[in-house]
């Protein structure tokens, strides 16, 4: 309680002896998960000055060394960055049957070999139980339940405006939000994965968003890539469709000459527009960021406590948000009309600018075959099921089509993971005809 108290939470404790003393735990709980109340206040209210008006940068094209295109290059590349993936590997359904595939394609390639992919899977904490029982009830979608590993994400207080205050839903809870997919690291150490890793033998991370219907789980391609170059971390990146759409992008930092990720807002009109100097057809700046990563666990090893450890590398992101929460005034719970509080978040890619540009590569991919994000509802017109559901389509009746498969124009046809990966093995199909909704 002192801690808090030095940090000018004394209202947390406004009506602590007129709590239960299930509710005093609860609260104690929570609390005890914030390390130094002082040092987080302290940097809350710095993040939210910050967030006010950053410094101008200059940014550019990351260097042609630490690039590369799946769209541009020769097959005997991507060939040989495969089988190197293959090599070292020695959303639920559809990504356990990517794992199952996948195995069996390095098992096809290194018969003497017995690839095992591990599977960790960061849930929050309300919805661990239930994923939990879900794979149970599912017989883990094929995959041996040792595959597996299931770890909590983590979640950071809710602030006043000013960040001088942790806002309350309760007089024995605080408000809390998840800290965002930056929190991955803190979660990799706090559920002890490291010491996974190397009682497993893992040397390579290949980390992806789980909303992503069309991603390629332990992507043998990236890896290759990834590891071929000797990159500590890599990431993937999609052509920007238009200088309008609105996404991050990974660019060189000039001054430091470091990677980082930046959003849209950050650059000029003119530099959004600038074209490609090399190739007047797409932009200068086009590497859209999908948060999908490689990381050698080398790196994980030497970083992972001093990301966590340092606003440097994980500043909090600030959001005004509208947070029910008891009133700091009149000790009353309210449901606000106007943003009354901050939510904070972590961003993943925030410790790119850690890594030496040597040591950091971008591969950059077919949106159509590798990103199909699910963030809305139906009612919006992109990035929702059906989206995502047209597009695992698209490609799988694409797939069918280059092989020689026929398939009516405006049919689909769908391919199981289990019965392809990337498009291969599907010589069968050759000469014959398929109808919408057929599944292979």
């Amino acid at each position: 309680m002192d801690a808090f108290k030095k940090a000018g939470q004394n209202h947390l404790f406004a009506n602590f002896d007129a709590l239960s003393l299930d509710e005093q735990k609860h609260l104690q709980k929570q609390l005890l998960a914030i390390d130094d109340p002082q040092k987080l206040v302290s940097t809350v209210e710095q993040a939210i000055q910050y967030s006010k008006g950053a410094g101008e940068k200059s940014f550019a094209q990351l260097p042609h060394e630490s690039t590369s295109s799946t769209i541009e290059q020769t097959k005997e590349h991507l060939d040989r960055w495969f089988d190197i993936g293959l090599e070292a590997l020695a959303r639920n359904e559809i990504q356990a049957e990517k794992i199952l595939k996948v195995q069996q394609l390095a098992k096809e390639k290194y018969p003497e070999s017995e690839p095992k992919v591990q599977w960790y899977i960061m849930t929050s904490g309300p919805t661990r139980e239930a994923t939990e029982k879900h794979f149970e009830k599912m017989e883990h979608f094929g995959l041996q339940s040792d595959q597996i590993t299931f770890f909590n994400q983590g979640t950071l207080p809710c602030f006043s405006l000013d960040g001088s205050k942790i806002l309350m839903n309760s007089r024995s809870s605080i408000c809390e939000s998840p800290d965002g997919n930056g929190g991955l690291y803190k979660a990799i150490i706090k559920a002890r994965l490291l010491d996974d890793f190397h009682a497993k033998k893992i040397k390579h991370i290949h980390m992806y968003c789980v909303d992503n219907s069309l991603v390629k789980v332990a992507d043998p391609l990236f890896l290759g890539f990834a590891i071929e170059r000797d990159f500590s971390l890599a990431t993937k990146a999609v052509r920007k469709r238009d200088a309008a759409e609105s996404v991050g992008l990974i660019v060189l930092e000039e001054q430091s000459q470091r990677p980082c990720v930046i959003e849209y807002s950050e650059i000029s009109k003119d530099l959004t527009e600038k074209p490609d100097p090399k190739d007047s057809s797409k932009l200068y700046l086009r590497a859209a960021n999908i948060v999908n990563h490689y990381y050698s666990v080398g790196l994980l090893e030497e970083m992972l406590d001093e990301w966590t450890s340092s606003q440097e590398h994980l500043p909090f992101h600030i959001a005004k948000k509208k947070i029910p929460s008891i009133d700091l005034k009149t000790g009353e719970f309210v449901k606000p009309e106007e943003p009354n509080g901050v939510k904070l978040e972590q961003f993943i890619f925030d410790v790119f600018p850690s890594v030496n540009l040597d040591k950091f590569g971008c591969l950059e991919v077919e949106r159509a075959e590798e990103f199909s994000p699910l963030k809305n509802n139906t009612s919006a017109a992109n990035d929702n099921a059906l989206t995502c559901k047209k597009h695992f389509l698209e490609l799988g009746t694409k797939w069918v089509r280059e092989n020689g498969g026929i398939v009516p124009e405006g049919a689909f046809v769908e391919v199981s993971g289990l019965t392809s990966y990337h498009g291969e093995h599907l010589e069968f199909v050759k000469g014959k005809e398929f109808k919408d909704g057929d599944q292979i």
